[in-house]
């Protein structure tokens, strides 16, 4: 496994993400509203509205993961290391995802804290 396939894999755990928060919102909200200019606001409830939160933080994840991991493969500086950290990112972010959705605040905190630490320690690397 590669640090490319563990962002690819990322990309794939976003999708799914915003597959699932859509599912959500059109039991919450209708398919004739979410078809529509939804110029009338609505907002959604409990698994579904933590999931689009989770999907936000997962998007700026990806804009701050995708660079790091495309410096280190762009300069050939990918290791041992380098792969670690991509793995306890990705792992961090799928169970960021599902303790968000479930409603855990402490485990997701702490899987949030790791990966961003992995995402540091990519750009350190390619410094």
């Amino acid at each position: 496994m590669t640090e490319t396939t563990l962002l690819a894999a990322y990309g794939l755990l976003v999708l799914l993400t915003i597959l699932l928060q859509v599912l959500g919102a059109t039991r919450q909200l209708s398919m004739g509203y979410l078809l529509s200019s939804r110029d009338e606001g609505r907002t959604v409830t409990g698994m579904t509205a933590r999931l689009e939160r989770a999907l936000n933080n997962s998007v700026t994840a990806m804009a701050l993961f995708a660079p790091a991991i495309l410096i280190l493969v762009m300069l050939d500086r990918t290791n041992a290391t380098s792969l670690l950290a991509a793995q306890v990112f990705l792992i961090s972010r799928v169970i960021y995802l599902v303790v968000y959705a479930l409603g855990i605040p402490a485990i997701r905190t702490l899987s949030w804290l790791a990966g961003f630490a992995a995402t540091a320690i990519l750009y350190f690397l390619a410094l």
